[in-house]
């Protein structure tokens, strides 16, 4: 019994490792790659990921709603609003104060990008919404 506790264990030890050192490749990919992507690449490096890249959303170890028919989606603000402060299993893509050196901290987006992803986001996937929002309009959020 031992045995498999101990196999167990080193397995579990293994995975989380593994998940760490994701985690930093990852964020160290999104500081440096990102920087200038436009609303497309931010949907497909980073939101895809969980809200899988036909933006139907999945279950599973958590609930990521679907991007496309999601009344939600309506509001420009509100997707911004989640973007920057996270909701539920969704993290916040704003900087805060005291969290250097974690993974979300770097994986940061601009109000440009956050304005570029929402708009990207409300235009395709069947979605089909003819207003958008600025970066201006993110920011204010924020200020």
């Amino acid at each position: 019994m031992k045995r498999i506790s101990k196999a167990v264990a080193a397995a579990v030890l293994c995975f989380a490792s593994s998940l760490h050192a994701q985690s930093s490749d990852n964020a160290g990919h999104i500081g440096s790659k990102l920087a200038a992507a436009d609303g497309e690449t931010i949907f497909r490096s980073i939101c895809q990921g969980c809200h899988m890249p036909d933006a139907k959303g999945a279950q599973g170890a958590g609930t990521y709603p679907a991007l496309t028919g999601n009344p939600r989606l309506t509001s420009p603000q509100y997707m911004a609003a989640v973007i920057l402060h996270g909701r539920r299993d969704m993290p916040s893509f704003k900087p805060t104060p005291g969290a250097e050196g974690r993974f979300l901290e770097d994986a940061k987006l601009s109000d440009t990008q956050i304005a570029g992803v929402i708009n990207y986001i409300r235009t395709h996937f069947g979605n089909q919404y003819s207003d958008s929002i600025s970066a201006e309009e993110v920011a204010s959020m924020h200020r």
